[in-house]
């Protein structure tokens, strides 16, 4: 009775681990490979001022804490950090807020916490680790999507076969069929020639806003609810997710360099 106990406990740990891989934002693989990205452009002050405050940590192992906190009563004030819904044709400017928060806010606070010289260490690790899970939050576009739907995890579609969202086809589906590691991805997709790293590290974080807003447009009308989604659409689409996670990697280290220089 009590081997039978345990091989159900087990499996019901493997089932709601799957579950609750499948609604993280960009997923752990687009996370750290954001991270990894970025830590390829990072400044020698930035460096050391990010070695100060995490120690043995790194960019790549805190990326994934904005969703491994979501699961914490006292965490559960900042789940509103992870996205912003723009009504389509307005601004985020124009558009009513959230008053529990949004992501533009959430990053914003972010670094203003950072750069005060009265923040306490304690707040500028937190604000830190945020910071870099919610810049790769920004550049998966339904992160900027439509309230009714929730950013597409209400737009049901199947992936190979299997039941998901939309919402999770662009946060992990498409990044887990491809088959390589975050370190493979940030080899692969994330070394970039000077002018490639100047060209995206321009604008403001509202021009990165405005740029996944209207890429969330595109996102929108790639599917219907109930369509069956497989490799064509990941051929279509694959290069678009990975330029996303490369803009991701090179915005968070300007903008830690910004910080920390």
């Amino acid at each position: 009775m009590t081997r039978l106990l345990l091989v159900l406990l087990s499996v019901l740990l493997t089932t709601v681990t799957a579950t609750a891989r499948t609604v993280d934002d960009w997923g752990q693989n687009g996370h750290r490979t954001t991270a990894a990205i970025a830590e390829k452009y990072l400044s020698n002050r930035a460096e050391r001022a990010i070695k100060r405050l995490l120690g043995d940590e790194t960019l790549v192992t805190v990326s994934t804490y904005g969703d491994e906190i979501k699961s914490i009563a006292e965490m559960r004030k900042y789940s509103a950090w992870h996205y912003v819904n723009i009504i389509p044709g307005k601004t985020y400017a124009e558009d009513a807020k959230n008053p529990d928060g949004d992501l533009v806010m959430a990053i914003n606070t972010c670094r203003e916490v950072l750069l005060s010289k009265a923040s306490t260490q304690q707040d500028k690790i937190f604000s830190l680790k945020m910071l870099v899970h919610l810049m790769g939050d920004l550049h998966q576009p339904l992160h900027v999507g439509r309230a009714s739907d929730k950013g597409g995890n209400d737009l049901q579609v199947r992936w190979f076969n299997k039941g998901t969202n939309l919402h999770s086809v662009w946060d992990t589906q498409m990044i887990e069929s491809y088959g390589m590691s975050y370190s493979e991805l940030a080899t692969n997709y994330g070394a970039v020639a000077k002018e490639r790293y100047k060209m995206y590290s321009q604008g403001s974080l509202m021009d990165w806003v405005d740029e996944s807003q209207q890429l969330v447009e595109t996102v929108y009308n790639s599917a219907e609810s109930g369509d069956k989604l497989g490799y064509a659409y990941m051929e279509e689409y694959k290069d678009t997710v990975f330029l996303q996670l490369e803009k991701g990697g090179i915005r968070l280290a300007e903008v830690l360099n910004q910080i920390f220089d």
